[in-house]
């Protein structure tokens, strides 16, 4: 089914003056034409596309901290979260910005488009760190969920601290005392 709409350039726009506090201001008005020219516009539906359907891949997540596999199929255009929660997939998550390490996973087989992780770095996606909320699945992939602090600690932890904070109960007993 084709649509034909006139022509921007072809209605043209018309200057008039009006007073104003004794003044004249231009005010802009759009004068209804007649155009010669006109576009045509394809208005179909997604199943008469063919050709411009968009891959989708088979992902499944191992994810460690509940023992559980989730197999679903995500499209190569949408994030793998957002496609997990539209099909009742439970996976974490924390900012869907790709600004933390909540969603982190590693790769263990298949390809992940990440262009917008910016809570992991270069050196953690070489060595096959990826996001859930911003990654576009490439091909079929299997990924395994990581402990965030853990992830973290890869991304940041040689800037901040020695090595990992441990527990000191003396502090905690005189800290606690107090109260």
């Amino acid at each position: 089914m084709a649509l034909a709409f006139p022509c921007t350039f072809c209605t043209p726009l018309q200057l008039k003056t009006s007073p104003i506090n004794r003044r004249y201001y231009p005010i802009i008005r759009r004068r209804a034409t007649t155009c010669k020219f006109r576009i045509p516009v394809e208005i179909s539906s997604p199943a008469d596309r063919g050709s411009l359907a968009v891959p989708t891949h088979k992902v499944t997540v191992h994810d460690r901290q509940r023992g559980v596999v989730h197999e679903f199929e995500v499209p190569e255009d949408q994030y793998i979260l957002h496609s997990a929660e539209s099909q009742n997939v439970t996976l974490p998550f924390a900012c869907r910005h790709g600004c933390c390490t909540s969603c982190a996973v590693r790769i263990k087989s298949g390809e992940l488009r990440q262009p917008q992780a910016l809570g992991i770095s270069a050196e953690l996606k070489s060595q096959g760190y990826g996001l859930l909320c911003v990654g576009f699945p490439t091909s079929d992939l299997e990924v395994e969920t990581q402990d965030e602090d853990e992830v973290y600690w890869l991304q940041f932890g040689r800037y901040f601290a020695r090595g990992p904070i441990e527990r000191d109960d003396y502090a905690l007993e005189l800290a606690m005392g107090d109260e």
